[in-house]
């Protein structure tokens, strides 16, 4: 059985995904690589996308909005900053009454925004269990202030239109005169002010320098190297991780991390990894070694190590940032927001392509990364994200694993589909292992995958991973049902079965398994393997739909220097997994 649908269009529709939420991503990522977005230059379907945001936001919170009409506050913020207040479903938005005092929050962020890079000011993007995760850039240097309070800036409407071509605003750190320690005291402190407001108390850097060195001379700043120890009473972590030029390595890997490190001896880096022992000692984590790790790993643990603080403290939240904040910055968030999600414990009303959608259009877009520029340079940051998303699918990175395992037999073993499966079979007196000619699904670095051959692949291909992806007719907000995926002889005689809810028999909704009968190379009599758990199944889907879209729009391009096949079997993977073997549609 091979697929061969025509179009993403279609595939994703055979996911269980509509035409429409599938086209409108794509539709976003086309934009996307073909301009940055900047809040005086917005047109139609730029008002379109915010908009979306807003309503996608709105389904799981009530929240006010920060003014930023015309990017007076900062030229590559959103114009509506969303500023979530609490969690609610629609019919209770107006049972209760806010505590926050939004213009107080709008004051100090037009008092505060001078204090960091390029005007990029903390501002709050995920709202867990109370805590508000926020992003910005590092800490400005005195020539940017300086710069900023003159003429051009005046006039320039907030714009930073000025610093938009630099990578950084040059800091002369030879001499420290009265005025300008009296003036980083003011600005600083209103950026201390807003950080408190927001009640957050731990601050993840990711830059790899103390600070950014450019022709000799030293460029902006950061928390852990001010002079005055402003920032003593937060609780700071260097977490050290490559800027967006690493990754035209990875892409020129044919955009395989595993077995990419980064060179820690240039002459730039250092900033070593500095992290409080009571967020080490709990990870199982030997941080002494990070320096050997690939991309893979220290990416994997970097998360792990995020979604432990902000699961440590039941009151505080968590700034990350990088330099301009629009690189490492959105990766983070995202994956944050994404993991979260996926663990049903933010935006749990979302669809896979709804969190997708909100992710790439407010975390990446909206907040300025220049996707054009990093394209043209083969720095694939943006695709490494949302790739990158098979690496996280285990139990290890969940949010809320503790609770899960008080009512799981498997407490903290991780079980790949094919453990699942053998598990279920072994009370029947069988045990069958798949074939390893073709990976299908790739755990965490050192972790097991199942593997199913290319004839495997074909077969699978017309049951997309998405389509076990689906909601209970009476399911929660909070609920979601794994239902079986319906069987290619199923779908030809029940064409309108997809469209149905899910309300087959007891026996169906237990198994939450599907049968394969006749000669495929799964095949075992009387054997049911389990769908993928539901946090698994949920990263899966998101990915397969983000993967889709980025090869209708931007594709991928093998490097020509590369003797490796590796980009052309992660695309034959993806086509066939997808049903999009027979098109062109990434080169």
């Amino acid at each position: 059985m091979m697929a061969t649908s025509s179009s993403v269009s279609e595939s994703l529709m055979a996911s269980g995904v509509s035409g429409r939420k599938s086209e409108e991503i794509a539709d976003l990522i086309d934009l996307f690589s073909k301009m940055q977005y900047r809040a005086k230059e917005v047109n139609p379907r730029v008002e379109l996308i915010e908009k979306r945001c807003l309503e996608l936001f709105g389904r799981d919170y009530k929240y006010s909005v920060i003014h930023n009409t015309n990017g007076e506050v900062c030229g590559h913020y959103p114009r509506q900053i969303v500023f979530l207040e609490y969690e609610c479903t629609e019919p209770n938005k107006d049972r209760f009454e806010s505590t926050v005092q939004i213009s107080k929050l709008q004051d100090l962020v037009n008092r505060s925004k001078m204090a960091r890079c390029r005007g990029r000011f903390v501002c709050p993007v995920i709202l867990y269990n109370g805590k508000h995760i926020c992003r910005s850039s590092t800490l400005a240097g005195w020539g940017e202030l300086y710069g900023r309070t003159g003429y051009n800036y005046i006039f320039s409407g907030g714009t930073d239109d000025t610093w938009a071509e630099s990578e950084e605003v040059l800091e002369d750190d030879i001499a420290v005169r009265n005025g300008e320690v009296q003036l980083f005291d003011k600005v600083r402190g209103l950026d201390i002010k807003l950080l408190r407001y927001l009640s957050v108390r731990y601050i993840c850097d990711l830059m790899v320098e103390n600070k950014k060195v450019k022709f000799g001379l030293n460029v902006t700043s950061s928390e852990k190297v001010d002079k005055a120890q402003r920032y003593a009473d937060f609780t700071l972590l260097s977490v050290p991780y490559p800027g967006c030029e690493f990754f035209k390595d990875y892409k020129d890997r044919d955009y395989t991390a595993e077995g990419l490190v980064f060179n820690w001896n240039q002459d730039f880096v250092d900033a070593p990894l500095t992290i409080p022992t009571c967020f080490t000692k709990n990870l199982n984590i030997d941080w002494s070694e990070y320096q050997s790790w690939d991309l893979v790993q220290q990416t994997q643990n970097y998360l792990k190590l995020l979604l432990h603080i902000i699961n440590n403290d039941e009151e505080s939240g968590l700034l990350v940032h990088c330099i301009s904040g629009w690189d490492r910055t959105p990766l983070f968030v995202s994956l944050l927001r994404l993991s979260l999600w996926a663990d049903g414990a933010v935006h749990s009303s979302l669809e896979p392509a709804e969190i997708l959608y909100l992710t790439i259009a407010y975390d990446w877009f909206l907040f300025g990364h220049m996707l054009p520029d990093r394209l043209t340079k083969g720095e694939e940051i943006f695709f490494f994200c949302f790739n990158f998303l098979k690496h996280i699918v285990s139990e290890k990175f969940s949010a809320v694993k503790k609770q899960r395992r008080k009512n799981s037999q498997f407490k903290d073993t991780d079980f790949t589909v094919d453990d699942l499966c053998q598990l279920k079979s072994r009370d029947r007196g069988s045990v069958t292992s798949l074939s390893s000619d073709f990976s299908l699904i790739t755990d965490d670095a050192g972790g097991g995958a199942s593997s199913l051959t290319n004839e495997s692949m074909d077969l699978l291909s017309s049951q997309p991973l998405a389509s076990s992806w689906r909601k209970g007719p009476t399911s929660s907000p909070q609920t979601v049902m794994l239902n079986r995926p319906l069987l290619l002889d199923e779908r030809l005689s029940h064409p309108l079965s997809e469209g149905k809810s899910s309300s087959s028999s007891s026996s169906n909704q237990s198994e939450q398994g599907f049968t394969r009968t006749g000669s495929s190379p799964l095949a075992v009599p009387g054997k049911r393997c389990p769908s993928p758990p539901e946090r698994q199944a949920r990263l899966e889907a998101v990915r397969e739909v983000f993967l889709a879209a980025y090869s209708s729009t931007v594709g991928l391009k093998s490097s020509v220097s590369s003797p490796s096949g590796a980009i052309s079997g992660l695309l034959e993977q993806f086509a066939r997994g997808v049903g999009l073997r027979g098109t062109n549609n990434i080169v």
